[in-house]
């Protein structure tokens, strides 16, 4: 059984935050009414946020343009790779760090940090390549003889991917990180959803307050609940992780949108402003 729908907002949001994988797209395949739902919005200010630390903005944008979903700034991209960057930035100016994690994570902390393993102020984990038994001896040498601070750029457990054309599970950000808050006995702070540090950075970014925008995602424990501990009203589309017809999670307050897919959502938003427009774009 669903969680009882809540009324929708009285009127259309000032800005949207998106997800990307399981609402734009799967692997390389754009979802239905992906494009529609893009065009539709027209100069609406939006964000794209992501967990995912792998790609730096620049890739994103390539991506998203590779893939027919419109020609975004980097500026509109949020990952939680450039989050983790600009918090540790903000903490200590001049950063040191030693991380563990895909190419794009090494360089988006050396945009405002000094990559160093010997001294490093933070021991970053995020996703992608790069955990082995060597880097968690070293990482947790930092750690607990030289007072490092352990940092997680997102807790999600495991990801879908495309590999070779096939659906693979692959091991999160969370996962890794388990393995030094394990060895060192303690936890580390986590940048991305459903933690409010991003929904914090992308409200900032925007200029705008948690109740002007509108959170769109697939993820009911990170995209909706991260959203909602902010009071950002948000919308669930049921074309990633989470199915048609799965029960929402127990406890949980429910999504103020629960639609199958994007084109269900523009619908539903045509029919309650007549917003962004009742004509088909693109």
């Amino acid at each position: 059984m669903h969680g009882k729908r809540m009324k929708p907002p009285s009127h259309p949001p000032k800005a949207l935050l998106l997800d990307m994988d399981g609402v734009l797209y799967h692997g390389t395949r754009v979802l239905p009414h992906a494009r529609e739902f893009l065009a539709a919005l027209g100069d609406l200010p939006r964000l794209f946020l992501t967990n995912n630390p792998i790609a730096t903005p620049g890739q994103v944008v390539e991506r998203l343009q590779d893939m027919g979903l419109g020609c975004p700034d980097k500026a509109e991209i949020l990952t939680s790779g450039v989050a983790a960057a600009t918090y540790l930035q903000q903490r200590k100016p001049g950063f040191r760090f030693y991380a563990v994690g895909a190419e794009g994570l090494h360089r988006e902390l050396a945009r405002c940090g000094v990559e160093d393993a010997e001294k490093a102020d933070f021991v970053v984990v995020g996703e992608g390549p790069g955990l082995d038994f060597a880097s968690l001896t070293h990482g947790i040498n930092l750690l607990l003889k030289r007072g490092a601070t352990l940092i997680s750029t997102n807790p999600d457990t495991s990801v879908d991917a495309v590999v070779d054309g096939e659906h693979r599970v692959l091991p999160g950000g969370g996962a890794l990180v388990a393995a030094f808050e394990v060895a060192c006995g303690c936890r580390a702070i986590t940048i991305g959803k459903p933690e409010p540090l991003l929904y914090q950075m992308a409200l900032e970014r925007l200029g705008l307050k948690a109740g002007d925008c509108l959170m769109v995602g697939d993820r009911p424990d990170t995209d909706i609940a991260g959203a909602q501990r902010l009071g950002i009203p948000t919308a669930l589309v049921r074309s990633g992780r989470f199915a048609p017809g799965e029960p929402w999670p127990e406890g949980m307050p429910p999504t103020d949108w629960d639609v199958a897919d994007l084109g269900e959502l523009l619908s539903r938003w045509r029919a309650a402003w007549q917003w962004p427009g009742k004509e088909k774009a693109g």
